[in-house]
């Protein structure tokens, strides 16, 4: 019984920091510090990177493209499952704090896949010979990119709030598998050119198929892109919210 009070004590304080007011409270205080986490992970992670890292055996300068490339996937895929999660808590709950949540996420997911998609051509071309394949980890990362985009067009294009929440949240509960896809692709098949996973967890033990001199300045730079996605996704929401109750105030004025 104290176990199931204190799960539903927690349950009710996690609804509560959702609250539109409590959130732009919370969240006000909170990102000056994020931007400024954000703002040293990604310089030092990046200078450090590309400035301080020797070129590698087989891949050159290249390699150093992974400061952008993998940090970028990382947010790209995991936005897309917050999305899935704020859409999931819209219809089950109907807070709408948390589909506003998955609406920030979109721009800024969809930026981080072309930016991935593009580094990965990049570093493509002088080590496949090519820009791109259609290996099964691109394809459907290349398929994420779209549903990002679907998703964001959907919001557009209907006027009425509720019915274009629930329409794009169904989306992003479709286009989450492409997500799962995109992560675990490389495991799937093993025949795609693409390699394996730069960093693996096996047994609670973290490995690393880089050497460290490339893997630390790649986890500043993580670290970085995390906090930045953040930062982007506190200033969303708070503007996604101000907009909202704007068009709230401006409906109750033509009503009077």
């Amino acid at each position: 019984m104290a176990l199931t009070w204190k799960l539903s004590s927690y349950w009710d304080k996690f609804w509560h920091l959702a609250n539109p007011k409590v959130f732009m409270g919370w969240s006000s205080r909170l990102l000056p510090i994020i931007i400024v986490m954000a703002a040293f992970c990604l310089s030092t992670g990046l200078i450090w990177g590309f400035f301080f890292t020797p070129d590698d055996a087989r891949q050159g300068s290249t390699v150093k493209i992974i400061y952008l490339h993998v940090p970028a996937a990382l947010v790209a895929i995991n936005g897309y499952l917050l999305m899935f999660i704020g859409s999931l808590f819209w219809l089950i709950r109907r807070q709408h704090v948390s589909v506003l949540i998955a609406k920030a996420t979109a721009p800024i997911g969809m930026a981080m896949t072309a930016i991935a998609l593009l580094t990965g051509a990049i570093w493509g071309q002088p080590m496949w010979g090519t820009y791109w394949v259609w290996d099964p980890r691109l394809t459907s990362f290349f398929v994420l990119f779209l549903f990002y985009i679907g998703y964001i067009v959907l919001w557009s294009a209907i006027e009425d709030h509720d019915t274009a929440a629930d329409l794009t949240s169904i989306l992003a509960l479709v286009g989450c598998g492409f997500a799962l896809l995109s992560r675990y692709a490389v495991l799937f098949w093993s025949q795609g050119l693409h390699q394996g996973t730069t960093v693996t967890i096996s047994d609670g033990v973290q490995q690393e198929r880089i050497s460290d001199v490339f893997f630390q300045p790649l986890l500043l730079s993580m670290a970085g892109f995390c906090l930045l996605f953040l930062a982007l996704l506190l200033i969303g929401t708070r503007t996604e919210l101000r907009a909202r109750r704007l068009k709230m105030l401006e409906l109750r004025e033509q009503m009077l």
